[in-house]
């Protein structure tokens, strides 16, 4: 009788015990009904990494005593990142000596000269004003890009960067501070250009960095990205590394697939882009089928109670306000990156502040569509 009654208790606990881990909440950072190990196109996009330049998600480590999450006030340390892909196959080498051509360019510039970090070409100088020589040319001597190499000569940039162009030359001042003083980073650790953004604005000089800010505050920012809706996008990867250009495939591995919940911004003319560096020739946001309409809710009128009007600060049409920037038409992909930031608390200057509240309460979809709706308005 006594091993009877043992067995019926070992029995019922086990019961319970196969009850309790059937309830269980999944861990915290897991998706509902996403088992361990296993992978779908809402986790691998989880944290947004195609707005920081990556395929796969950021691995964030629980900082001490947090019991968990990715972000936050409290901060997160970096895990170690995902092992990078095999190494493709060597490309042709290209004659980097023979010189290119853009069309309506009066001069013509070799690969070498695109690409010098210290003096890159200048394809249509009649585009711009005078060109400060920190902007046309840097500093070596400081190991200090010119401002023009990444972010062009007419300040339009690229979804890897940023657009400086028409933002209000205080703005512009104080995000360089915030890059020198640290209360400008990024939440996603693998992103390197954030890393030299920093190291640049630490070696620019005041005056330096007063040029800078007054030459692409005086450029109007015009139509530079067109977005599309759509089910299935090109196929493409992030070239460069460290938070790279999403450009598409080509030859073999060239074809179509799934968007899902992400949104792939893309050269317009892949080879003005890259290797050529054409600053007219602009890019192409693909966003998932209604999107738009929910971002209008969300911008327009902050959805139920979730955020308020953009145009509150920015202005009306989102052009600017002040010294608050303007928002339409810019890149989809940096707009998602800031307000990520901003939400796990690793931009936290003076204007951050102020969007802290206002973007607590996004999920990632909500941010996806804010963004796909920005940059849909005309600048």
């Amino acid at each position: 009788m006594r091993n009877r009654k043992g067995i019926l208790l070992l029995t019922s606990f086990a019961l319970l015990g196969a009850l309790a881990i059937r309830a269980a909440p999944p861990q915290r950072g897991q998706p509902q009904g996403q088992q361990e190990g296993q992978s779908d196109g809402k986790s691998m996009n989880r944290g947004i990494p195609w707005a920081y330049g990556f395929a796969t998600p950021f691995l964030a480590a629980p900082a001490p005593g947090t019991g968990g999450g990715a972000g936050g006030r409290g901060g997160a340390a970096a895990a170690a990142a995902p092992a990078p892909p095999a190494p493709a196959p060597a490309a042709e080498l290209e004659d980097r000596d023979a010189p290119r051509h853009l069309p309506g360019a009066a001069a013509a510039f070799a690969l070498k000269e695109v690409d010098n970090n210290y003096g890159p070409a200048d394809w249509f100088p009649q585009d711009h004003p005078k060109m400060p020589e920190i902007v046309a040319h840097g500093d070596k001597a400081a190991m200090v890009n010119a401002c023009g190499f990444c972010h062009y000569p007419n300040g339009k940039g690229r979804p890897n960067n940023a657009g400086p162009a028409g933002l209000p030359a205080v703005y512009i001042l104080q995000q360089l501070d915030d890059f020198k003083t640290g209360a400008r980073t990024s939440w996603d650790k693998r992103k390197r250009n954030t890393g030299q953004m920093i190291d640049i604005a630490r070696g620019l000089t005041q005056e330096e960095i007063q040029a800078a800010a007054e030459y692409f505050s005086s450029m109007k920012w015009t139509p530079w990205i067109k977005v599309i809706e759509t089910d299935m996008v090109p196929k493409t990867h992030f070239v460069g590394g460290g938070g790279g250009l999403c450009m598409p495939l080509a030859g073999a591995e060239a074809g179509m697939e799934p968007l899902g919940d992400r949104i792939v911004e893309t050269p317009a003319s892949p080879e003005d882009t890259e290797p050529m560096r054409n600053p007219r020739s602009g890019f192409i946001a693909y966003v998932p089928p209604g999107t738009l309409k929910k971002g209008e809710a969300l911008v327009l009128h902050g959805g139920p109670g979730k955020t308020v009007a953009c145009a509150a600060c920015h202005g009306e049409g989102l052009k600017g306000n002040g010294g608050f920037p303007s928002l339409a038409g810019r890149s989809p992909s940096y707009l998602a990156r800031q307000l990520y930031d901003f939400q796990h608390f690793t931009r936290v200057g003076p204007g951050a502040q102020l969007m802290q509240p206002v973007v607590e309460k996004l999920s990632e979809d909500d941010i996806l569509a804010i963004v796909a709706y920005v940059a849909s308005l005309q600048p």
